[in-house]
């Protein structure tokens, strides 16, 4: 299998898997105060430290949660207590902001939303418009999980600081790919995901800066600081520790290494493909995404194929596959339902090969070849 689907989920990096594997030996709960406990603690708190260093934040601003949709959630809804509060987000967001948000409309509040270039860059002069008369939070992806588009948060940061407004940013799909710095960036909240950066599914974190009050969504015990209650899982969160410590080392020479073969990928694609085209590549982008709309074929079926020969890609978002709508996101940039229809993503990690990147690239374009052959073909002529 040539795996090209790393913005759904990565492969568990090796040194993650064996310090998960020893980190299964403690087995005390990190909240009792007697020996095995003091050690599951440790694991716990050197992990803290590690994600922390990732994005630039202190120790003690960092909460951990099941993932990334636990904590876009845990932000929106902790920042937001308000029902009459008014509320802007990008119109790129993943669904665990964009339901959030809908939701907290339903209830009261306004929502503004505001929509990417159809060149894929965003305008973060619309979001100080939209925050004028004051908002309560503005949440702005850090990276498009669709199509890579990197915005511009620390502009829309600053414009939601002097309007009032908290910034919250989902940097799931950036953290191990792009450099962040918290402070540099100036957001309140800032949501991670273990998954997404060779680390293990079920763990992720949010970044709460210092003096920022949330409203916890978990009652219920004194863990992380009472924002989140329930027994932390120790295994997880070591492997995420790990898996944040191996990106932040790493990005330096996987993220060049990654843009070429993405890049080599991509005009290979389009060299073979007449009617194909990139979309969001006139924005900034994150090294290792690649959307491509083919003209005239279903994204679906093309990922189908591209399964049964033996090539993993994907189609918008993971948590959006087997909806027949299309990618809200992939409206938003100005294209419409039978384009977005038509758009797969390719995403690339540190364990793709040039090999298999020189193999995958005429395959994907002998296969919308001959799915437009069939389609062209008439029916009596396809009975022969």
């Amino acid at each position: 299998m040539i795996y090209l689907d790393n913005n759904a989920s990565t492969k568990v990096d090796p040194e993650v898997r064996v310090a998960m594997e020893r980190a299964l030996d403690l087995f005390g709960n990190p909240s009792s105060i007697h020996a095995e406990g003091r050690r599951a603690r440790r694991g716990v708190e050197e992990a803290r430290e590690e994600v922390a260093r990732l994005v630039g934040a202190r120790a003690e601003e960092i909460f951990f949660t099941s993932g990334g949709t636990e904590s876009n959630s845990m932000a929106v809804f902790g920042a937001v207590t308000g029902a009459s509060s008014k509320i802007v987000r990008t119109g790129a967001e993943h669904p665990s902001v964009r339901e959030p948000f809908a939701r907290l409309a339903r209830e009261g509040a306004v929502e503004e939303v505001v929509d990417p270039e159809p060149t894929g860059a965003f305008d973060a002069e619309k979001v100080k418009l939209a925050l004028a008369g004051g908002a309560r939070l503005v949440s702005a992806m850090f990276a498009s999980n669709e199509y890579g588009g990197l915005f511009p948060v620390a502009a829309i940061a600053a414009s939601a600081r002097a309007a009032g407004a908290l910034c919250h940013t989902d940097a799931v799909q950036a953290a191990g790919r792009a450099p962040i710095d918290v402070r540099e960036l100036g957001v309140d909240l800032l949501s991670l995901s273990a998954h997404k950066m060779h680390g293990p599914k079920g763990v992720g974190a949010l970044f709460v800066r210092r003096g920022v009050a949330l409203e916890p969504r978990t009652p219920g015990g004194g863990q992380e600081r009472r924002m989140r209650a329930g027994t932390e899982n120790t295994v997880g969160i070591v492997g995420f520790g790990v898996a944040a410590h191996l990106a932040r080392e790493r990005l330096p020479f996987d993220a060049p290494a990654i843009e070429r073969l993405r890049d080599r990928l991509e005009s290979t694609i389009l060299e073979r493909t007449p009617g194909a085209r990139p979309v969001g590549a006139g924005a900034r982008r994150l090294a290792n995404t690649s959307a491509i709309l083919f003209d005239g074929i279903s994204g679906d079926a093309l990922a189908i194929r591209l399964d049964l020969e033996g090539i993993a890609v994907s189609v918008g978002s993971a948590c959006s596959s087997g909806t027949p709508a299309p990618s809200p996101a992939l409206l938003a940039m100005g294209l419409s339902r039978s384009e977005a229809g038509s758009v797969v993503r390719l995403s690339l990690s540190r364990w793709t090969t040039e090999a298999e990147v020189a193999d995958a690239a005429p395959r994907i374009a002998a296969a919308v070849a001959a799915m437009r052959e069939a389609r062209a073909v008439p029916a009596a002529a396809a009975c022969v």
